[in-house]
């Protein structure tokens, strides 16, 4: 049967049956000589936005906090100053000349409506685009492909999104065109499907099949095309991050996949995962490294960018946020509102956007997490029809059932 023949295929790499898959769904176009792009960067296992983005005018968060809040500006340690109400953990200083030119934003107390402590479940929400609704099958990211014009040149089909990890991930699985590349340095290495032998095997047994054999024939091509990318993206990658700290996979990550963006305009949109957010105990440290780790990585994709950073948006957001009250380890629980940062040449930065809730214990969520006052979605909305140019009708196809409401702050300079 097909359908066991496209599961066999699959199981040597999700970008043998989803890198070149036709598109399925007519866009609007949009005319411009650099399309826009978009980067999305999950931090898997909840951060802590309250210690990225510090209310540190809040004397609740103190009190909540007394061994792990970050210090006051001016003090020993202290958040980098932003707008009087709000500082950044000291860790993304390399961060902070992105805000002072107005490319930086937070977007602050967003999150999910559905109230889920569970990593699965709330990732699964960030993923589809449709919280508390597990049964979506495809994830947003992927739909937001079927919702942009068609950038083909005709021979080879657009790239759109490219996916870094192992498997496939849930926000990018879906009909439209996706490109999975591996962590770190085994990206350019050959593929199941990349040795000669294999590939004329698969070749003799799926060539006549008309729907399997075009397929994989466009595959073999395209795959082809990444891999030559690769090759010559890493070369940038590793002078950009020379000097990064150890296992900062991150950062080779993001510069690879920047590089691919800035020499090939068909790739349009990127997704990368980062894990190591979820720090029950000992969190000081632990989220320090992690994000000098990612300030690091971020700035070196930006420079990796070059002129295409002023055409892209990178949206950087986490499951749910962590608990107000620190805990008996040291660290902070599974919470619920969080912050989304927005990075990029086209976002009205240098500002916290927020309709702030408060951090008494009757502003809280179930008297004891930060309230979620922004559908994660309705951020997302905007970068998808400001930035990316989707329509009313197409992001309706990327966020079923979302309330069309008015926005209470611009994210974005278009």
């Amino acid at each position: 049967m097909i359908t066991d023949r496209r599961t066999f295929l699959g199981s040597l790499g999700a970008s043998a049956t989803l890198a070149c898959l036709p598109r399925q769904a007519t866009a609007r176009t949009r005319a411009t000589a650099s399309p826009p792009r978009l980067v999305v960067v999950l931090l898997r296992g909840a951060a802590d936005g309250l210690n990225i983005v510090v209310p540190h005018t809040q004397a609740s968060y103190y009190r909540l906090r007394p061994r792990i809040a970050i210090a006051r500006p001016g003090s020993p340690g202290g958040a980098l100053e932003l707008d009087g109400r709000f500082g950044l953990h000291p860790a993304l200083a390399p961060l902070l000349p992105y805000w002072q030119q107005g490319r930086l934003a937070f977007v602050h107390a967003a999150g999910s409506p559905d109230p889920s402590r569970s990593h699965f479940d709330a990732q699964d929400n960030m993923a589809t685009g449709t919280p508390g609704v597990h049964r979506t099958a495809s994830g947003w990211l992927n739909r937001l492909g079927g919702a942009l014009p068609d950038r083909s040149d005709g021979q080879y089909p657009t790239v759109r999104l490219i996916s870094i990890g192992p498997t496939l991930p849930r926000i990018a699985f879906g009909p439209h065109p996706v490109t999975t590349i591996p962590h770190g340095q085994a990206a350019a290495r050959p593929g199941a499907l990349d040795r000669a032998r294999l590939g004329r095997l698969f070749d003799s047994i799926y060539a006549s099949d008309p729907k399997l054999g075009p397929i994989l024939e466009s595959y073999t091509r395209e795959r082809g095309a990444v891999r030559a990318s690769i090759a010559a993206a890493d070369e940038h990658a590793r002078a950009a991050s020379a000097g990064m700290p150890r296992n900062a996979t991150f950062a080779g990550d993001a510069v690879r996949l920047a590089a691919l963006m800035r020499r090939d305009p068909r790739v349009l949109m990127g997704f990368i995962p980062v894990s190591g957010w979820d720090t029950h105990a000992a969190q000081a440290g632990q989220l320090a490294t992690a994000l000098s780790r990612l300030g690091h990585g971020l700035d070196a994709m930006a420079r990796e960018l070059g002129p295409v950073f002023d055409d892209t948006i990178v949206v950087v957001m986490s499951e749910f946020g962590r608990s107000v009250a620190e805990n008996g380890s040291l660290g902070t629980d599974h919470g619920h509102g969080n912050v989304m940062w927005l990075l990029g040449g086209r976002v009205a930065g240098g500002r916290v956007h927020a309709d702030w809730p408060g951090l008494d214990e009757e502003q809280l969520f179930e008297r004891r997490d930060l309230a979620v006052t922004t559908d994660f979605r309705a951020v997302l909305a905007q970068v998808c029809q400001r930035h990316m140019g989707v329509s009313d009708s197409g992001l309706a196809d990327v966020f079923p059932g979302l309330a069309h409401e008015a926005d209470s702050f611009r994210l974005t300079r278009v």
